[in-house]
């Protein structure tokens, strides 16, 4: 990749909800960087930059649509990385993906669309290997929290020479959705991706693909967990995570036999084994509603538009917390705690996807594989404990616990 490039990282996307709080962020944290706010609207760009205050006064503004792959080469030429949190991504991420692997430019994003990420392997991983460039989506809520705490259990069990057979996770949190996450869902159900959510799994490398097993299935009911200590039932993110760490399992061989699932956590008593019911059975109901078209059409008319999205003071009463247990080839199990202040798909997920471009910017001989590693990667697999170690100094909890 040429030093000669004007920007270190672009972000683009960036007038949109999610977008704009990734202004705020470099204006707070890019000092030294050279880095740029890019979209379809120079208007728009200029506000965001100018509302992020002085910290924002010198970066630049790049004008390309989505569906204008001369501009987009031109972007993603300019740049060593591009950031972008513009979705629905199966609408408007294709291209800008393939023309950053065009220009061997580094790319993370904040999907949860793990249909259209299949898309991506297939068609870009291995010239993005072949060349060094990391393309890396899912550096948001979905999924940096699963596959980072898995990452650090089974590296736990490495370091003590015992095999990591399995990894379970448990959630709490509370937070708020914004239109375009909305929209990126609903998109998928329009178009039939959602569909492909169903093979456990999807982003696997195809030699890879063991027979799904029983803990290998999507919960879709409640029941008491004993490693948890708590009652537990499907978590709405859960058909995302566990294919990503899944992916990170393979990339990063994890050994024969691992498996992850993962739950929302209630807590222990008859309320809590109410609310998982109650819960659980909302979640199916809304989700066998949402695949009739005029469902979905209501939903769009109810929901927040895209660059809309919760208060300021929502987003900072938000937080999640993620518990995870391990299990060792000798019978050890292990514990570990992924935890954030504030709204887990809009602030948390801000800080997450931001400091995955500034790893790629600033500490790549440090990543996952050195200079040289690339393909379609997966947060633990193409930034590990480089981003880890950034989001623990961003405030964020990622530990060991006994």
């Amino acid at each position: 990749m040429s030093k000669s490039r004007p920007y270190d990282v672009v972000l683009y996307g960036a007038s949109g909800f999610v977008g704009r709080q990734t202004v705020a962020y470099f204006a707070a944290h890019g000092g030294g960087l050279r880095w740029a706010l890019a979209g379809r609207n120079r208007d728009k760009l200029e506000a965001a930059r100018q509302a992020a205050g002085p910290g924002a006064a010198h970066a630049g503004i790049v004008v390309a649509d989505a569906a204008d792959a001369r501009a987009l080469a031109a972007l993603a030429g300019d740049t060593r990385v591009v950031l972008s949190t513009a979705g629905p991504f199966a609408l408007f991420g294709s291209a800008l993906v393939a023309a950053c692997v065009a220009q061997r430019t580094h790319y993370v994003d904040i999907t949860g669309e793990t249909p259209w990420v299949r898309g991506l392997i297939d068609r870009h991983h291995a010239q993005a290997a072949a060349d060094g460039t990391r393309i890396i989506p899912c550096c948001g809520f979905d999924s940096v929290p699963s596959d980072l705490g898995a990452a650090m259990l089974v590296q736990h069990f490495a370091a003590q020479g015992e095999p990591c057979t399995g990894v379970k996770a448990a959630f709490s949190l509370r937070g708020g959705f914004n239109g375009g996450t909305l929209a990126s869902a609903l998109n998928m159900l329009d178009s039939g991706q959602a569909d492909a959510l169903a093979d456990p799994w999807l982003l696997n490398p195809a030699d890879t693909r063991p027979p799904a097993g029983p803990t290998d299935a999507d919960p879709v009911a409640p029941h008491r967990d004993a490693d948890f200590k708590a009652w537990v039932g499907p978590f709405f993110m859960g058909p995302v995570n566990t294919r990503v760490v899944r992916r990170s399992a393979a990339l990063l061989d994890y050994g024969p036999g691992f498996h992850y699932q993962e739950y929302l956590r209630f807590g222990s008593g008859a309320a809590a084994a109410l609310m998982a019911a109650g819960l659980s059975a909302g979640m199916g109901a809304s989700q066998a509603a949402l695949k009739l078209a005029p469902v979905r059409a209501l939903a769009r008319r109810l929901a927040p538009a895209p660059g809309e999205g919760p208060s300021e003071d929502s987003m900072n009463r938000g937080g999640f917390r993620c518990e995870l247990v391990g299990f060792g080839a000798r019978g050890t199990v292990a514990r570990a705690r992924v935890a954030a202040s504030g709204d887990p798909g809009n602030r948390a997920t801000t800080v997450m996807v931001c400091e995955a471009a500034l790893a790629l910017a600033l500490d790549a001989r440090a990543l996952p594989g050195g200079k040289s590693g690339g393909g379609v990667l997966t947060p633990a697999s193409g930034l590990g404990v480089v981003l880890a170690d950034r989001l623990r100094q961003a405030g964020m909890t990622l530990a060991l616990v006994a």
